[in-house]
């Protein structure tokens, strides 16, 4: 019977382990709340920092008083008017002038006031007495009609027409007329061949003298080249007809003797 029996002893150590267990697990739990407020804390700063707040001011509109916004809806126009002068929009006579005649002779009466007798009268944009009318002396009102000043600039007078360009003139032979006359080289091809004699080039002087075009017209083919080149190299006298350059149209003929 006392084979069976268990042995029972106290529980003191296992009480003390999970005791142990539970502080442990506390103490990890408290640590990362104390940790996730302390960071939270910290965070808050940079989170207000990142947002965009903007600060508007409503100010009410200052009124206006309403004498100021009258005086600047009408403005009255500026009317230069002298105080010795009378002003009309029109100058109609008196009826006491039998000496003015009217252009027109109207059914309705004019609006506009007659001028009056020994009183200066201008033309303006409105009708005026003056404050303090000027006298001229005896006779009958005079009447000063204000007429714009026109300021009349001259023009130049136009430039003369240029004469139309002469065609070119014709100036036979050339070669006494050169102011540098180039001589053309004799072609070795030409020498071996022994070809000699006059080769005739054809030019186009401009007015200052030059050559614009040569083109040979006779004389042996192997010799038609170098003289073409001698010509265009060339420079003449200007050619003038009646004071105005001209161009010149003529030939110009080389001698080329075998070698």
């Amino acid at each position: 019977m006392f084979d069976n029996l268990v042995e029972s002893g106290s529980h003191s150590e296992d009480v003390k382990r999970k005791g142990s267990f539970l502080a442990a697990t506390a103490g990890v739990y408290l640590v990362l709340i104390v940790a996730g407020i302390i960071a939270g804390i910290l965070m808050a700063p940079a989170y207000i920092d990142q947002q965009s707040l903007e600060l508007t001011a409503l100010i009410a509109p200052v009124p206006v008083p309403q004498q100021a916004q009258q005086k600047e809806q009408a403005k009255p126009e500026k009317v230069e008017i002298t105080k010795n002068v009378d002003v009309r929009k029109e100058l109609i006579a008196a009826v006491d002038r039998p000496d003015l005649v009217p252009k027109e002779i109207g059914k309705k009466a004019s609006d506009i006031p007659p001028v009056r007798n020994n009183v200066l009268t201008t033309i303006g944009s409105s009708n005026s007495n003056a404050v303090a009318p000027v006298a001229p002396g005896t006779g009958t009102g005079n009447i000063v009609a204000s007429q714009p000043k026109v300021d009349i600039k001259e023009e130049p007078p136009p430039p003369p027409p240029k004469p139309p360009p002469h065609a070119p003139i014709s100036g036979g032979v050339l070669n006494g007329k050169a102011v540098h006359l180039v001589t053309p080289p004799y072609p070795a091809i030409a020498r071996s061949a022994h070809a000699s004699g006059q080769v005739t080039v054809q030019v186009l002087i401009d007015e200052n003298g030059n050559v614009i075009s040569a083109h040979p017209v006779s004389g042996h083919p192997l010799l038609q080249a170098a003289a073409a080149a001698a010509a265009r190299a060339s420079k003449f006298t200007p050619t003038k007809l009646s004071g105005q350059p001209v161009k010149v149209n003529g030939v110009i003929i080389y001698n080329f003797v075998a070698q």
